[in-house]
């Protein structure tokens, strides 16, 4: 195999790792912001008034919105990466703009849900709340240990 062949499916390869690894941080974000335990112990464990469900219902349905518009400018911005991969097969300015939208949009879903867990933290009492913080914590580190 030459030089210049040889090179050229490195390269290939490396950008299409690349995109597997977007892709897959683009996943744990995702599943990241609808944890099922945190999701249980808001709604089951928490024991929130009336009010409260009110409030986090309204909060989760306008969440539900913004996310799910974040989705999808991350999955655009995947397909975008991966035409501009197929049609340079190389590292162009192209590709780069397309792997800086696709970092944008995960980077927006992650703000998006660290402001969402914020806000509902605020219609909880300090004891829920004491108790909302560890759930959160613990989320966002189970996979770190």
């Amino acid at each position: 195999m030459g030089m210049v062949r040889s090179t050229a499916l490195t390269l290939c390869l490396s950008l299409i790792v690349a995109v597997l690894g977007v892709w897959t941080g683009a996943r744990l974000i995702t599943e990241g912001a609808r944890r099922p335990a945190l999701h249980e112990l808001v709604h089951h464990g928490l024991r929130l008034s009336a009010e409260q469900k009110k409030r986090i219902a309204d909060i989760e349905r306008d969440h539900e919105t913004r996310r799910l518009g974040l989705e999808a400018e991350m999955r655009t911005a995947n397909i975008e990466l991966a035409q501009a991969i197929q049609e340079t097969h190389a590292y162009t300015p192209e590709v780069q703009r397309a792997i800086d939208r696709v970092h944008g949009a995960m980077g927006a879903l992650q703000k998006e849900t660290i402001v969402h867990t914020v806000v509902m933290r605020r219609v909880l009492t300090p004891q829920q709340a004491a108790r909302f913080d560890q759930a959160v914590v613990r989320s966002l580190t189970e996979n770190m240990r």
